[in-house]
């Protein structure tokens, strides 16, 4: 229910505060007359795609258009491999994770691009070190390596960008920092790690029936292939 409380206060003190606030629906604003900082603290619990048996949790802290601080704990993964993992979100996409009901090809598994309509595209790559934009999305070798099937990840500061491709009206369905941000906080976010080993021989392989990955020719499907999902909310 929308409430307003009038401050009745004269002289200078009512020239420097705000006559109406806004509680429980909409922004309250600040003494300045600016709107605050937008900051929320989002969860996503980590479950398994493709039956790769791993699991985990996720906690972001979003304000404005910076990630200020992200954990990623999870366990079950492939062990001693690197693992690319990303936030995915599409302004047209489900923004959830995807099912096999999306395995277009019907091979009993669902690779990067299948799990798009779902997921949606990535708008930030959760990489240890460097540019953490969609263009290092199969920079393998800076995502976190699992140790023994584990890894704890964490980074501060990661500021969103503009994002093609995320479905927004417009030349090349471009999304802003802003807009992204705006729906990351709203609970609209994908997170998602990649790689598994589907035939358990410790690495990844091309040999395997899955062959190379549907993204490049230079890597095998199972250092692709979504291992473990969750929405941030």
């Amino acid at each position: 229910m929308k409430r307003n409380s009038k401050l009745v206060l004269g002289g200078a003190a009512a020239a420097a505060v705000l006559t109406v606030v806004t509680l429980g629906a909409g922004p309250v604003l600040a003494q300045n007359g600016k709107a605050p900082d937008k900051s929320v603290t989002l969860h996503a619990v980590l479950t398994e795609l493709n039956g790769s048996g791993a699991s985990g949790t996720a906690t972001a802290v979003v304000k404005n258009q910076k990630i200020e601080h992200i954990e990623v704990h999870a366990e079950g993964l492939t062990p001693d491999a690197p693992h690319a993992q990303h936030i995915h979100y599409g302004n047209d996409a489900l923004n959830e994770c995807p099912t096999l009901a999306l395995d277009t090809n019907r091979d009993g598994r669902l690779n990067t691009v299948e799990g798009i309509p779902a997921y949606g595209p990535v708008v930030v790559s959760l990489n240890t070190t460097g540019d953490t934009t969609p263009a290092s999305f199969l920079d393998v070798a800076r995502f976190p390596v699992s140790h023994d099937g584990i890894f704890d990840y964490s980074r501060n500061n990661i500021e969103f960008t503009d994002v093609a491709g995320t479905g927004y009206p417009g030349a090349g369905g471009l999304g802003t920092a802003k807009q992204i941000a705006d729906a990351i906080r709203d609970g609209e976010g994908v997170l998602v790690i990649h790689g598994l080993d589907y035939d358990g021989n410790g690495t990844y392989n091309f040999s395997d029936p899955e062959g190379g990955s549907e993204l490049t020719p230079s890597l095998p499907a199972e250092a692709t292939d979504p291992a473990v999902c969750g929405v941030l909310r």
